[in-house]
């Protein structure tokens, strides 16, 4: 049979990334509208797809707001485990708009300006917009590094983001660094090409930041799906949940639970059980009902908990020397 879990919690303070991406929101829409002005001005390729790039940002971090709150609504009749993955849903939407719009449109309006670079013009108007976006998306870089760094502790960076369950931290994070890349890139753009009075550097800037916006985007998109699809608890989670049911005096043997993310602090777990076999109806139900608290009480992130009683767990070498012994 299987136990029902207990009822999920539903999580009502505002998420810690909530402040890093109003942010970002707030940064990248002063700066598309700063940046847009100078591309008028300057008639700058590289300016252009940076004013393309802080538009799609600014639209990207609204996509995630819109997703952490879809993910905090209660579970349903029709949805009876939550929406927790509305934020993995708006998150992989974010990662397909740094690909197609913000990567695509920067490389095209770059093959643009190499095809037909137009003349220079005074590039006062560039130098002040660059300075000004570097101080508000350093501003932003720096916000979402802390949330961030909050979150993965001694990890390194590589290991904090591929284990990170929490798309709405990493995601602001790469976009920022994405925006502090491409707007050194628009510099030297700007400044190259008035050096050496060759307008063609210009657009080699924008293919470089269309360059940096897909890379990025790939990355993101490979986490992102990985998440939508479902990413299994930590494994020294899942090794103390089988210890901390074994140690239960009614317990045989365990297996090691199944597991999925349904948002990055709720976890659906099945955990199969081989319970002593003389146990009776109320003494198993009593038993169930104290794993499920006992582990629940020590991971509160496992939200949905079903303990399944079976005749026999899968053969492991350590259940099977333990019941030698």
């Amino acid at each position: 049979m299987n136990t029902e879990p207990t009822p999920a919690t539903t999580t009502t303070e505002p998420p810690s990334s909530k402040v890093a991406i109003v942010t970002a929101l707030g940064a990248n829409l002063a700066i598309a509208v700063i940046k847009f002005v100078a591309a008028a001005f300057t008639g700058s390729s590289a300016m252009l797809a940076e004013g393309i790039h802080s538009v799609v940002d600014t639209a990207n971090e609204w996509l995630l707001l819109l997703g952490l709150r879809s993910s905090q609504r209660p579970a349903s009749a029709k949805r009876p485990f939550g929406y927790g993955k509305e934020l993995y849903f708006w998150s992989f939407i974010v990662a397909i708009c740094i690909f197609a719009i913000g990567g695509g449109i920067s490389i095209y309006e770059g093959i643009q300006h190499l095809h037909d670079p137009g003349p220079l013009k005074d590039p006062t108007w560039n130098y002040v917009v660059l300075g000004l976006a570097f101080l508000f998306d350093g501003a932003s870089f720096l916000v979402a590094r802390r949330t961030f760094n909050a979150q993965r502790g001694r990890k390194s960076f590589w290991q904090a983001f591929r284990g990170s369950k929490d798309p709405s931290i990493f995601v602001v994070l790469f976009e920022d660094a994405a925006d502090l890349l491409g707007l050194l890139v628009a510099f030297l753009g700007v400044f190259l090409s008035h050096y050496f009075q060759n307008p063609y550097l210009d657009g080699v800037a924008s293919l470089l930041i269309g360059g940096i916006l897909l890379v990025v985007a790939a990355l993101l998109l490979r986490e992102n799906k990985s998440l939508l699809l479902g990413e299994p608890a930590e494994h020294a989670l899942l090794q103390n949940v089988k210890a901390l049911a074994r140690a239960d005096s009614a317990v045989v043997a365990t297996d090691t639970p199944m597991s999925s993310y349904l948002s990055p602090h709720e976890i659906l777990m099945v955990l199969r059980v081989e319970f002593r076999p003389n146990l009776c109806t109320a003494d198993l139900t009593e038993a169930v009902q104290r794993l499920q608290r006992s582990i629940q009480h020590q991971y509160p992130d496992v939200r949905h908990l079903f303990i399944e009683p079976t005749a026999q767990v899968r053969a492991h070498p350590e259940a099977a020397l333990e019941k030698a012994e």
